[in-house]
């Protein structure tokens, strides 16, 4: 029978799955809590990171609806549950795993499809979506600027041609073209 601890656990972690981004599932051995305390502080408002239980963990994905993390859930397991950038989580967990080579990325699930750990390590290699977006911007504003060019050209030079044979033929006195008042007669 289930212990109300470990229902309510259960339940925590599975309103976490559902309110996440991603979750990123680690191993953690030979982390000392001062360690696990400086990863967390690191990831910030961006993602919570929690030891947890295998067997919870995979009752509480499974009634989340997230069926991919199973064959991660083994030995020693901390879980990553990202609210935040995605990318930003993974540098943080990515750079930490750097210089503490204890911490192990094993794998995790990004919008319901599962991640590799090297998948994980290719997503920490993008870059923040704020730079991709404003870059995104740019190359749209530029592109916009050509369009306007290659267009303006060509208007520009119908306007310079008109204007040209308006000027040509008041030079010449309008001749060809009959004044309005001569047309009346």
């Amino acid at each position: 029978m289930a212990t109300p601890d470990k229902v309510a656990a259960v339940e925590e972690m599975t309103e976490k799955f559902r309110n996440s981004n991603a979750a990123v599932v680690t191993a953690y051995t030979g982390l000392s809590v001062a360690q696990l305390k400086e990863l967390r502080r690191s990831l910030g408002d961006n993602a919570q990171y929690r030891v947890v239980k295998n067997t919870l963990t995979k009752i509480a994905a499974k009634e989340a609806g997230v069926t991919t993390l199973d064959e991660f859930l083994t030995g020693s397991t901390a879980v990553a549950f990202v609210t935040g950038d995605p990318v930003e989580a993974a540098k943080g967990l990515r750079d930490f795993a750097k210089t503490n080579p204890a911490l192990e990325l094993k794998g995790g699930v990004l919008d319901g499809k599962a991640l590799s750990a090297d998948e994980i390590k290719k997503l920490a290699d993008l870059e923040s979506r704020e730079v991709l977006l404003s870059k995104l911007a740019g190359g749209m504003k530029a592109s916009m600027a050509k369009a306007a060019a290659t267009f303006q050209a060509p208007l520009t030079k119908f306007v310079r041609t008109a204007d040209a044979l308006r000027a040509k033929q008041d030079e010449q006195g309008g001749a060809g073209t009959p004044a309005p008042a001569e047309a009346a007669e």
